[in-house]
């Protein structure tokens, strides 16, 4: 990821959406997300390559999604539904 852009902290209340974007220098990628809760292990949320391949683990795939602007070289994980459980860095 050339430049991630969020704040230093996102406060979301639950059931509210969210995007977060990568800006990208490559024009052949896949991108994986991940996240960590406080104390926890990291975990692999899913991947977008920019052939549109994509691939979201199934206990997330009802809460996340994955997007890509091509024109402007930025891929997009946006969040739906998170509860207190979703809170991490992501």
């Amino acid at each position: 990821c050339l430049e991630l852009t969020q704040p230093p902290f996102m406060g979301v209340k639950p059931q509210e959406s969210f995007s977060i974007s990568c800006r990208i220098s490559v024009s052949s990628y896949c991108i994986h997300w991940i996240r960590q809760p406080t104390g926890k292990a990291l975990e692999w949320l899913g991947y977008l390559c920019s052939g549109g391949g994509t691939n979201i683990k199934d206990s997330v795939k009802n809460k996340i999604s994955f997007t890509q602007d091509t024109s402007k070289n930025t891929v997009f994980l946006q969040g739906n539904n998170f509860q207190t459980e979703d809170t991490a860095v992501y």
